[in-house]
């Protein structure tokens, strides 16, 4: 190996020891000079340690790198000891992460730089999430961990077994490729659901509502409309949370399909932004017109990784597979119409997912766009609805004038590009 090469291995080793240090040092920045176990110059070391013995295992083997790793060990845990009987602090985190840094002071100087430093970024990542990590845990119920795990476990032991091929004459039923598309769902609705149960209701109802958007904005429409009976002051302030999270529902559509199919990144986009961007508007005109610091109400959210939700929505989206693929073969495209309308009457997703996977196989992108454009709609419609009987007026009111903005820029967006995906 080149001198310049090793020299930059090394400096690797050392950058990944201090990296990790500055969070360490950081931590324990309060304790006394000669108080903790060590900071941010014995991390460092420690890092570069493990660049020289990688170094040097070509000449020596792999017995001086498990050596000096036991001794290693044992020199943090003796320091870790006294430190433990002074502070009583029994946290063995500091120890972990100094082999960790050993370790990749090594995998620095013999196997992959760029791994190497990824794995540091990792590792001071974790090591700085420990308040929110611990607030999350503290946080979590029995009943959503078992839906976790239980989940983690039907995904990583069940689906390699699900049969990856269509069980049915039509090929809408493909049962790997149905749950697949199910976790990937839950999973993105439950990166919105930590975040309302992070965040709790001090943010605001605006941020309350970005949250909810990614979970369910029906469910959040639901229970702004239900509060804002017993707040009247705050209903317009309540349709402008309700109004983002159907701005983020839109954009979440947009993602999904493109995921699966980018050729409808562009007719959909041509819809749906100006439609984000008008609901956006006339939010924070509405927000702003309130002038209400009401806080969001308890948002009536299930937990996506709960089992029940998670096969109901496996159950619809084959259902509408494998009508929209029925009713493709007998009565035309055009069938997809009257399935998106009755579907966005209760899910978008299920829609949105089977009607993109027929993208450039059975369906043209246009169709398809129409398709999950009608849904959206509808969708949007029901949740307008759902305000006007369950909210006040004002409720309903701003957030139909909001959906009837987004609708409209909307229109005007796709149908101005629409002959150019044409074409």
């Amino acid at each position: 190996m080149e001198h310049i090469e090793v020299f930059r291995r090394l400096g690797v080793a050392l950058a990944i020891g201090l990296l990790v240090g500055v969070e360490r040092g950081w931590t324990e920045r309060e304790v006394r000079e000669g108080g903790r176990t060590a900071g941010i110059r014995t991390f460092g070391l420690t890092g570069f340690l493990g660049g020289v013995v990688g170094t040097l295992q070509p000449l020596t083997g792999p017995f001086l790198p498990a050596t000096i790793a036991a001794l290693l060990g044992l020199v943090y845990i003796a320091g870790k000891w006294q430190e433990a009987i002074e502070d009583k602090d029994y946290g063995i985190t500091s120890i972990v992460a100094a082999l960790a840094v050993f370790a990749l002071g090594v995998l620095a100087a013999v196997g992959d730089v760029t791994t190497a430093g990824a794995g540091a970024v990792a590792t001071t990542v974790v090591l700085a999430a420990r308040t929110s990590l611990h607030g999350f845990l503290q946080g979590l119920t029995w009943v959503e961990l078992r839906s976790a795990l239980m989940l983690l476990a039907m995904t990583v032991i069940a689906l390699p077994l699900l049969p990856d091929r269509a069980l049915d004459p039509w090929g809408a039923l493909n049962p790997y490729s149905l749950w697949l598309l199910t976790i990937t769902i839950a999973t993105l609705s439950f990166a919105g659901y930590v975040a309302i149960r992070l965040m709790g209701t001090s943010r605001g109802i605006l941020l309350a509502g970005a949250a909810g958007g990614l979970v369910s904005s029906t469910a959040l429409t639901l229970s702004f409309a239900r509060y804002s009976t017993e707040a009247p002051q705050s209903a317009r302030h309540l349709a402008a949370g309700a109004a983002i999270a159907g701005a983020l529902s839109f954009a979440r559509v947009l993602i999904i399909a493109s995921a699966l199919s980018f050729s409808m990144f562009g007719p959909l986009a041509s819809a749906l932004v100006p439609a984000i961007l008008g609901f956006l508007a006339t939010s924070f005109i509405s927000a702003w017109r309130s002038k209400s610091d009401a806080q969001a109400p308890e948002i009536g959210l299930k937990n996506p990784f709960e089992l029940q939700t998670v096969i109901s929505f496996a159950l619809l989206l084959g259902l509408i597979s494998l009508v929209s693929k029925i009713a493709i073969e007998y009565v035309g495209p055009s069938a997809l119409f009257v399935v998106s309308a009755i579907s966005g009457l209760v899910d978008v997703d299920a829609i949105t997912l089977s009607t993109a996977r027929l993208v450039g196989s059975t369906i043209g992108v246009i169709t398809a766009a129409d398709v999950i454009l009608i849904a959206v709609a509808v969708n949007m419609i029901a949740k307008v609805a759902l305000a006007f009987t369950a909210g006040r007026r004002e409720y309903g009111t701003a957030l139909g004038v909001a959906s009837a903005v987004a609708v409209g820029l909307g229109a005007v967006g796709y149908l101005s590009l629409r002959g150019l995906w044409l074409a």
